[in-house]
């Protein structure tokens, strides 16, 4: 079977309303911030359906027994923020993942050259076999941190096809990448663009992300 990437946009009104206040160059920090959380908490409610370890049960109502369903705690589920701008979506995805690890992963992109380095990784040596991996990367433009990050969850031992990506907005560029090297990813976005400047911004976009959120 061949496998291809999967690129969902969600066409919730929720997510379209917070990505046109996201976009806006007039939106002040406190608000895109809040912008980011709610897009942070929807695409992650999106990302986890049918990802989520469930398992089959029983419980007790007031009158009698009832099948349920419920996630399985046994089952390792984790959120890496790619820092900084991942941050911002973080807030909501914990609002829907509440039980989740964080493990914080910083990446910087040379603005000359758009080269990526890394200069925090608190991923574990390996990840435990199933672990599911939410990432969270507001701006998949060029590709070269989304692909970055991916090299260093992999080669710790996550699946591709268990991990989730949300983003904000991505760029054909960044996508065409992950198709080829991850087949088996999915990514949920609200809105794919139409490209990447000579800068390495996404266009339309809506700035840099981590200056938005952080007033900087």
């Amino acid at each position: 079977m061949t496998l291809q990437l999967r690129v969902y946009v969600p066409p919730h009104p929720l997510i379209k309303h917070w990505l046109a206040v996201a976009r806006d160059a007039l939106t002040p920090p406190a608000l895109f911030r809040s912008a980011m959380t709610e897009l942070g908490r929807w695409l992650t409610y999106e990302a986890s359906r049918d990802w989520l370890p469930a398992e089959e049960t029983t419980v007790q109502t007031p009158l009698t027994t009832c099948p349920a369903t419920m996630v399985n705690p046994e089952v390792p589920v984790v959120v890496v923020p790619v820092l900084r701008a991942g941050l911002a979506l973080l807030e909501g995805a914990q609002t829907v993942l509440p039980l989740a690890a964080i493990y914080h992963l910083g990446m910087v992109r040379d603005e000359e050259t758009l080269a990526v380095s890394c200069y925090l990784n608190k991923l574990p040596q390996q990840f435990a076999p199933q672990t599911r991996v939410l990432i969270s990367d507001p701006m998949l433009a060029t590709g070269g941190t989304i692909m970055a990050a991916m090299a260093e969850l992999t080669q710790r031992g996550a699946d591709p096809a268990l991990v989730r990506i949300i983003s904000v907005v991505a760029a054909p560029p960044a996508l065409q990448k992950l198709g080829a090297a991850y087949p088996s990813l999915n990514i949920y976005t609200a809105a794919i663009d139409q490209g990447v400047n000579e800068r390495g911004f996404i266009v339309p976009g809506l700035g840099d992300a981590g200056d938005r959120t952080f007033g900087t």
